[in-house]
């Protein structure tokens, strides 16, 4: 705990005497140093569920439906706050910022609002189920008394990097989107889990969607990230900063990855600690 100190002059300053007191914030061992036992967690009965842009919602009716009936079943036993992808109406303005050598930064603004029309459609198709947009980030301390309330919070998947956002290791895509901001969000409210919802069952070696014979494919049913960030796939069914944010996390050990297109039912399963897609784990 910090002491107050005062300096010994005719100003007699208060300070507060803390073991980071003029130091730079940069030093390895410093930071290590503020490693902490147990972290806590603000919202440890809420489960993030990221549903897919391109993968489920840009499919339309046929495909969502099924699967908004099974989130309002689920919402009944599971805290929930739902986050949303961007999906091809995404990558057609990245195609068009790209063209007009737009940056980085602000391909991730522009991405930010397909996202939020998402998690848009999705709180008007959820309202008489207790579907409700909340504001990017905000009233997070309150997640536990929605779901008290029998609310669904939905909320956009894009992290408010916006001209902040890094620079992408290749090209100018933004690396952070929604698969990011549900991991961020997951790990800093001290999420019960975290589940990416998708139109494959899971992880292959490369992009199913693309093979010739996807049944030659591997699949990893369950992978230490360690060992997947090793395999430095070509494709990944999640963004790589993702597996990243994983290795350094303090209170998510893991994710998991399941069909919810083909099999809605999977999602109460997942959201009772079943195996029924890709576990992504840390220790």
């Amino acid at each position: 705990m910090g002491k107050l100190i005062k300096e010994q002059d005719e100003k007699g300053r208060l300070h507060i005497d803390t073991p980071l007191m003029g130091e730079s914030l940069v030093d390895r061992k410093l930071l290590k140093s503020t490693e902490a036992g147990e972290y806590f967690r603000m919202q440890p009965d809420v489960n993030v569920i990221k549903i897919g842009g391109q993968s489920i919602m840009d499919r339309g009716a046929k495909a969502l439906f099924p699967i908004l009936d099974e989130l309002v079943k689920a919402k009944e036993k599971h805290k929930i706050l739902l986050m949303c992808g961007g999906g091809t109406r995404a990558r057609h303005v990245y195609s068009i910022g790209v063209d007009l050598g737009m940056p980085t930064g602000v391909l991730s603004k522009l991405g930010d609002k397909v996202s939020a029309q998402n998690a848009e459609m999705l709180s008007v198709l959820l309202a008489k189920h207790g579907g409700a947009m909340i504001g990017h980030g905000a009233h997070l301390e309150q997640l536990h008394m929605y779901c008290q309330l029998g609310y669904l919070p939905i909320t956009t998947g894009i992290p408010p990097y916006g001209f902040f956002e890094h620079p992408a290791e290749h090209g100018s895509i933004p690396p952070h989107r929604t698969d990011s901001g549900a991991f961020l969000l997951a790990e800093n409210i001290g999420a019960k889990s975290l589940i990416y919802l998708k139109d494959e069952k899971g992880m292959y070696e490369s992009d199913p969607k693309k093979a010739k014979d996807r049944d030659a494919l591997k699949f990893y049913d369950r992978i230490h990230v360690d060992d997947l960030l090793k395999l430095d796939l070509d494709d990944l069914i999640v963004e790589r900063p993702v597996l990243t944010f994983l290795k350094n996390a303090k209170t998510l050990k893991s994710f998991q990855i399941i069909d919810v297109l083909r099999h809605p039912e999977h999602l109460h399963a997942a959201l009772d600690g079943e195996h029924v897609g890709t576990i992504v784990y840390k220790d």
